[in-house]
């Protein structure tokens, strides 16, 4: 299946059985990286699942994308959340444009991030609600300046897979540690999981999470 033109640059994998309506992945990779970075998961992912990795609208030079800036000081690194609230919209709006022109389902819709990907995952899960069924969440953490919990949005359908490396030098553990009490509060479902790696995805990690994905799609 050709590649259609949408708002965002993506690559896509089709399902090893055609269906009129296959559950739908969407991959968001990290500052710096393109979509081909978490397209290399593909070939391990359900056979049942129709595959987009999306590229992040900014360019990073010399070369990769962002989903939005981050200014590095001598103490602390700081993200731009303007940049990241208007990617948080262009998602909302891509994955209207994928349900619209591949043959997927609009109730069965995953999205799995990694670090600045995993970021805005979580951001457009809780902003559009109605748009999503499961995300992924790898080596990331919740930026709640980005996103609000609504009293007039239904979250209860929503699920959670979380994993963090303890010993990530890039996105600290102490981060990633709030995602269960947040989770708790506002009574979603969730797992989160660590494991004994940096700013990656082991490969432990990895099968755990297929598995989980696998009972829910």
């Amino acid at each position: 299946m050709q590649t259609k033109k949408l708002s965002l640059h993506h690559i896509i994998k089709t399902p090893k059985v055609a269906t009129e309506k296959a559950p739908l992945i969407i991959l968001f990779h990290g500052y710096g990286s393109n979509e081909e970075d978490l397209f290399s998961f593909a070939a391990e992912l359900p056979e049942n699942l129709f595959i987009v990795a999306a590229r992040a609208p900014r360019d990073l030079a010399p070369y990769g994308y962002s989903w939005y800036d981050i200014e590095y000081t001598s103490t602390d690194k700081v993200s731009d959340d303007a940049q990241a609230i208007e990617s948080r919209d262009i998602i909302g709006n891509f994955i209207d444009e994928v349900v619209e022109n591949y043959p997927v389902d609009g109730k069965n819709v995953t999205l799995l991030g990694f670090s600045q990907g995993t970021i805005l995952s979580y951001a457009v899960a809780f902003t559009y609600p109605e748009k999503v069924k499961n995300v992924v969440a790898l080596s990331g953490y919740l930026n709640e300046g980005i996103f609000e919990i609504s009293d007039d949005k239904e979250y209860t359908h929503l699920d959670f897979y979380c994993s963090h490396g303890n010993v990530d030098q890039v996105i600290p553990i102490v981060a990633a540690r709030q995602i269960t009490p947040f989770m708790e509060a506002h009574n979603l479902k969730h797992v989160y999981e660590e494991f004994p790696v940096g700013h990656g995805v082991a490969p432990q990690n990895f099968y755990s999470m297929k598995a989980w994905l696998e009972k829910r799609i």
